[in-house]
């Protein structure tokens, strides 16, 4: 993981990307310990459906957009929907990255795993206040990466995908892993990964409020 991907997780904000900068840690010792600690099937299930419904909102909130309301700016200063499904695109593999190749590798710690019960519904609910609002970091702004709206959902569902697929199939013992966050305390590596949904549903939402804009074009 290099310097640049770190000083992303440092800037994250939630509700408005929170800050998850993580430090480097050597290696988690016991990997056979963790796969006797694997995700319940009801732990995969609520996953996979949260991941489906916000990446089925998403598709659905850009779908069949003229290249003007895929443009369209309500000020100078504020992403058009093109810019802002760009940054949910590639938030994805970011996230996704990070949660699996860095806070994975933290050391277990059993002993917190009651305090953070329920924290998974509370980040579904928080993450959705756009009352708040903050700077992406640099690296997670719009630059233009894919120049159609097709290259750039063909990324998103591949990153989608994987992390569906991580979800189904990983051993990884994600209950056991933990980064304090900020606001929410100490969170584990599957409630990050519900923020990373969560992430793209506030995105979502944002782009709904572009797309009921006074001025955003018929057609």
């Amino acid at each position: 993981m290099n310097h640049s991907v770190l000083r992303i997780l440092r800037q994250f904000i939630l509700p408005a990307c929170f800050a998850i900068g993580l430090p480097v840690f050597a290696p988690a010792q016991d990997q056979a310990a963790d796969k006797k600690n694997a995700l319940t099937d009801q732990e995969r299930a609520e996953a996979v459906k949260y991941f489906d419904e916000t990446r089925r909102n998403f598709l659905d909130a850009i779908k069949g957009l003229s290249e003007a309301q895929w443009r369209y700016k309500t000020g100078p200063d504020r992403w058009s929907i093109a810019e802002v499904a760009e940054h949910i695109a590639v938030s994805e593999e970011t996230l996704f990255n990070l949660v699996t190749q860095r806070l994975m590798q933290t050391p277990a710690a059993s002993e917190k795993k009651e305090a953070v019960k329920g924290k998974e519904d509370v980040i579904r609910a928080s993450i959705m206040d756009r009352s708040v609002k903050a700077q992406a970091p640099e690296m997670l702004k719009p630059t233009n990466r894919w120049a159609t709206h097709e290259a750039l959902v063909k990324a998103f569902n591949a990153s989608r995908d994987k992390t569906i697929g991580y979800i189904k199939e990983t051993q990884d013992d994600l209950r056991s892993h933990f980064y304090a966050h900020p606001v929410f305390k100490d969170l584990d590596a599957y409630q990050w990964l519900i923020f990373m949904s969560g992430h793209s549903a506030r995105h979502t939402a944002q782009i709904n409020e572009v797309k009921e804009a006074q001025g955003y074009p018929k057609k």
